[in-house]
């Protein structure tokens, strides 16, 4: 019976030696050394992100020191003979063992395996243990490992594979021999996988392949995952796969486009903007992904502001650099500066809305409001010649107070006059104590203020979490309460100091402090309730309705 099943390619082609390994040269070149010479270390340790060959190393050094022939060379053992490395890469030789470390985190799993490890090898020249995700071990489990990893038996070797090496334990890591393996470059991706669709027999473009490795992120396991799909795909289609079917697979919008909707939104023109933003999102792509090649258009056009060039990119066309380029020359850094914050908030607000392309074309009308504001230089400027004005204006009153009264001139020196002229009028403080005469004698005046300026959050907090102890003019004692808002004490304060214009000291306190003002207005409330139900009023009105009862009592103004 023939068996249909499809081999994935990221298996398929799997590294079988360490030539085969793309884009670790130094980390290959460190290990074969370290093989050739017989200095193997007791552990290696194996990081990087996801799919960059971590445990096809792994695999590969456990052949490599129990070849009985010479593994780095290529030699094949004769016909027939027991072949340690065949079996290693078939999963059969019991001295290599695979774990889990998700799977394995307790400290007896541990035990159990090193004290099996202490026994020799059966048919190879080393036991070899693999720990794949080794950061999931449990503190106790990296305990139990040091003194092993520190003397292990001469025919123990260990090597361990990370994502997240920050989570293991230093003193772990300073036992091991650590390998960082790095994000694959576009270029060598797109290498792979050209050499890889064409023994595919498979119809795609460069440009496809571009987008596909860059997507990846440096991963090769997630780049041949992506080109599968692609391959798939084509099988079915019977054409070759380019550019804008490899955009809508990955969700992914025309970098030509984003340019273009970046220049409308510089020329300020709102009607374009909308329109090729709605068209951009009918294509399928995921507002997520399209602010991110928006923040990335920016960095672009940034670099080629500021340093006259930016780093090569295979997927930008040099119709797509004209582009840049034409737009880096009608703005400026400071604008490039703002749009990357507000892109940034806007990947931030997308998760907070139910429908992000709302929240995204809210954000590109924000964006184009944002090229009419002044620069950071423009405003210290408008702020430079203000304050030069004032102090004209002030030098001149006082010139003409000196000559007009003699005996000011006796008593006003020279430099007295210089020095008057030099000072800068408080225009901040005049203003609060202009406008700022609110008279605040009680916490309750407090939170009746709060109300009438529309604080809701403040009145909330100090109607519902504040456990007053001590209120007094200018300072107030709080109970700690650990509902309060991180930035309650810091919001009173700027709030008071507005509507009174005067600094007021807000303390935390571990003393007990009163019920909150809520729960003392409850009580109140009960207590009139009661007193009201022992009335004869009610007494009468209950003998006319039994089942009546009293739920409120309004006093009158």
């Amino acid at each position: 019976m023939e068996n249909n099943n499809h081999k994935v390619l990221a298996l398929k082609y799997r590294p079988k030696n360490f030539d085969e390994l793309i884009g670790q040269d130094v980390l290959v070149e460190t290990i074969k050394n370290s093989i050739t010479s017989k200095n193997l270390p007791n552990a290696y340790l194996l990081s990087g992100i996801r799919g960059v060959g971590k445990t096809t190393t792994a695999r590969l050094i456990a052949q490599a020191i129990n070849c009985k022939k010479d593994f780095l060379k290529k030699e094949k053992c004769a016909a027939g003979e027991y072949c340690s490395c065949k079996a290693i890469s078939e999963f059969k030789n019991l001295d290599v063992l695979e774990i889990d470390g998700a799977q394995h985190t307790g400290v007896d799993s541990t035990k159990e395996l090193i004290a099996s490890c202490m026994y020799a090898p059966t048919t190879a020249k080393y036991k070899v243990i693999i720990a794949d995700e080794f950061q999931m071990l449990s503190k106790s489990s990296f305990a139990a490992l040091l003194k092993t990893l520190e003397e292990p038996p001469p025919h123990l070797k260990f090597v361990f594979c990370t994502t997240e090496v920050r989570k293991i334990p230093v003193t772990i890591i300073s036992r091991c021999q650590r390998f960082d393996l790095h994000r694959v470059s576009i270029r060598d991706l797109v290498a792979n996988l050209k050499k890889i669709s064409k023994i595919e027999n498979g119809k795609i473009s460069d440009g496809a392949l571009t987008l596909i490795a860059k997507a990846a992120e440096g991963s090769v396991r997630d780049s041949l995952s992506l080109l599968d799909r692609a391959l798939i795909s084509q099988k079915v289609e019977k054409k070759e796969i380019e550019e804008n079917f490899i955009r809508k697979m990955l969700g992914i919008a025309d970098k030509s486009k984003l340019l273009y909707l970046l220049n409308f939104i510089f020329q300020g023109d709102q009607k374009k903007s909308i329109e090729l933003l709605r068209e951009t999102i009918n294509e399928g792509i995921e507002p997520k992904n399209l602010i991110n090649d928006l923040l990335e258009m920016i960095y672009f056009i940034q670099q080629k502001s500021s340093v006259g060039n930016f780093e090569s990119d295979l997927t930008i066309s040099e119709t797509e650099s004209e582009i840049i380029d034409s737009i880096s020359k009608s703005v400026n850094s400071s604008t490039l500066i703002l749009f990357w914050q507000f892109l940034l908030k806007g990947l931030d607000e997308l998760s907070i809305v139910a429908n992000p392309i709302l929240s995204l074309e809210m954000l590109v009308i924000k964006l184009l409001h944002l090229k009419n504001m002044p620069s950071y230089e423009e405003l210290i400027k408008n702020i430079s010649n203000e304050q030069t004005e004032e102090k004209s204006l002030t030098a001149e009153k006082i010139a003409n107070k000196v000559l007009n009264d003699d005996n000011e001139i006796n008593k006003i020196s020279k430099d007295q006059i210089k020095n008057t002229t030099q000072t800068k009028p408080e225009l901040s403080s005049l203003k609060l104590e202009e406008t700022n005469n609110e008279n605040i004698k009680s916490f309750e005046d407090l939170i009746k203020l709060s109300s009438n300026k529309k604080e809701v959050e403040l009145k909330y907090d100090l109607e519902r979490n504040v456990n007053l102890v001590k209120f007094s003019d200018g300072k107030i004692d709080i109970a700690f309460n650990e509902n309060l808002r991180k930035n309650f004490v810091r919001n009173l304060s700027e709030k008071l100091l507005e509507w009174t214009g005067k600094r007021w000291i807000i303390t935390l306190t571990k003393e007990t402090g009163q019920k909150t003002f809520s729960e003392l207005q409850s009580l109140k409330r009960k207590d009139l309730l009661d007193k009201e139900k022992k009335g004869e009023v009610y007494k009468k009105f209950k003998d006319i309705f039994s089942d009546a009862d009293l739920l409120e009592v309004l006093k009158k103004d």
